[in-house]
């Protein structure tokens, strides 16, 4: 069967590698970019398969997740799957910010990593409810972070917003068990990005490496495969669980 996925972050990075990995299986796929729409048109036209669509919209704003859900359903004729992979990673380290900064940067991190996927969780899952065909066999994954279990103290508010989206995903799990739908998470360590790169490529990217026994990061589709996996074949019983996918960087 054929499934509409709306993947967000989905212009670059892992979000990118999402989008091919589940076009790969078959399914069709909404390309969300927060601003870039040009890069999520380039990321559209390179995947396999036809009918997949490009929105875009600020996540962190509740009246841009209504329209970005809205013009997924339009594009696609409807969602059964959301993929929760917008996110900003800021730095702002308690003893080297000022109050204002830190103010602004846990705002504007709780708006993008947890608000906004908690508004397209509801707003997704509302249209599961009230589609024609029910909502059995929808599925919400989210992409987390190692973060939230070991820390981030230069970026705390990014380890406290993955923890908080892990939390979310498994209340949803139970919420929404009774009517079929399954919500998982990943929580990835480092990763081969472009923005990862520039660490990679840096001072730091031998010890960045050798936090796993692999002795390297993920690629992003390492990533991807997992939250492939999750949206689309993995049995109704993972529903709750958050993956480690960190390369035994960190064990819990």
């Amino acid at each position: 069967m054929t499934l509409s996925i709306l993947i967000t972050g989905a212009s670059r990075g892992i979000g990118a590698a999402i989008a091919h990995d589940l076009a790969g299986r078959g399914h069709r796929v909404a390309v969300h970019a927060g601003r870039d729409a040009e890069a999520a048109r380039a990321v559209r036209d390179a995947l396999p398969g036809g009918g997949h669509a490009v929105v875009v919209g600020d996540v962190g704003r509740p009246d841009e997740c209504r329209t970005i859900v809205d013009s997924s359903v339009r594009e696609l004729g409807g969602l059964d799957v959301l993929v929760n992979n917008a996110g900003i990673f800021e730095a702002h380290p308690v003893d080297a910010t000022s109050f204002e900064d830190w103010h602004q940067a846990w705002r504007h991190t709780v708006d993008v990593n947890l608000l906004g996927p908690a508004n397209l969780a509801w707003l997704v899952a509302r249209h599961l409810l009230d589609r024609p065909a029910g909502p059995e066999g929808g599925r919400l994954i989210s992409v987390g972070s190692r973060g939230a279990y070991r820390g981030e103290p230069v970026t705390p508010a990014y380890g406290a917003s993955k923890a908080g989206l892990h939390s979310m995903t498994q209340s949803l799990a139970v919420a929404l068990a009774p009517h079929g739908i399954l919500a998982a998470a990943v929580a990835p360590g480092f990763v081969e990005t472009d923005m990862g790169r520039t660490v990679l490529d840096g001072p730091d990217g031998d010890a960045v490496r050798a936090q796993s026994p692999f002795a390297r990061a993920a690629t992003p589709e390492e990533v991807a495969r997992t939250v492939g996996w999750l949206a689309t074949d993995a049995p109704v019983w993972v529903s709750g669980t958050v993956i480690d996918v960190n390369g035994a960087s960190y064990l819990r």
